[in-house]
């Protein structure tokens, strides 16, 4: 598939997912037990011990892909250490020999399972000045809600990792419910249309290059 033929999004939910507050609010109110797994402590264990030895802002981008999100992140934030984390090692590998790093910023990439990363976070008392979710899987079928952030249970594990939250997608119905989520976790927030003269991810560079709209929400969280 070329870069100028990315397919829309297409799902059978034509608006908000009609059950979304009440997920939001069960999972808000739950505790999650869930057991951490044992790579992505050591992931964590790693990584934390780089985070505890920074003197300077934490910036997170989750679900980084092969990481070329991360390492221009790193350009835009030249003081600060860019985590990028994605569950695939598959994409990581894919990360170019371009990206590496240089002296326009720093960053790490960790292989690691966010429902487990963003809670050992928490726990560690990381203070992100940024928190950069582009372009998460949008599950778009209606029965697959609870795969979506903000339907998740990990979900406000999110909220309490605080620091300006920046969601993008180019489905807009995910970054409205990821809003109402965090409507209903007490952070009304805004949602807009988004573009810029320099594409930042893979996706988002394919879906422009083929007439695809970006969506995107940002909010300080405490």
């Amino acid at each position: 598939m070329s870069e100028a033929n990315s397919r829309s999004i297409v799902s059978n939910q034509p608006s908000l997912h009609d059950k979304l507050d009440e997920i939001v609010t069960k999972h808000l109110k739950a505790e999650f037990k869930k057991p951490v797994a044992q790579h992505t402590q050591r992931a964590f264990d790693e990584v934390n011990a780089r985070v505890q030895a920074f003197n300077g802002p934490i910036i997170l981008d989750s679900c980084c892909g092969v990481g070329e999100s991360t390492a221009n992140l790193a350009k835009l934030h030249p003081n600060a250490l860019v985590i990028g984390i994605d569950k695939s090692s598959h994409r990581l590998e894919k990360h170019d020999v371009e990206y590496k790093q240089t002296d326009a910023g720093q960053y790490v990439l960790v292989q690691a399972d966010l429902n487990d990363f963003w809670r050992l976070a928490v726990a560690a008392n990381w203070q992100p000045t940024h928190h950069y979710l582009l372009y998460p899987n949008p599950w778009p079928k209606a029965k697959h809600i609870q795969r979506r952030w903000h339907g998740a249970a990990v979900f406000p594990f999110i909220v309490k990792l605080g620091g300006l939250l920046e969601v993008r997608s180019n489905w807009d119905i995910y970054v409205k419910e990821f809003a109402r989520a965090l409507q209903l976790a007490g952070h009304p927030t805004p949602v807009e249309p988004y573009h810029s003269d320099m594409a930042i991810t893979p996706f988002e560079r394919k879906y422009w290059a083929s007439g695809q709209s970006s969506t995107r929400l940002v909010v300080k969280l405490p």
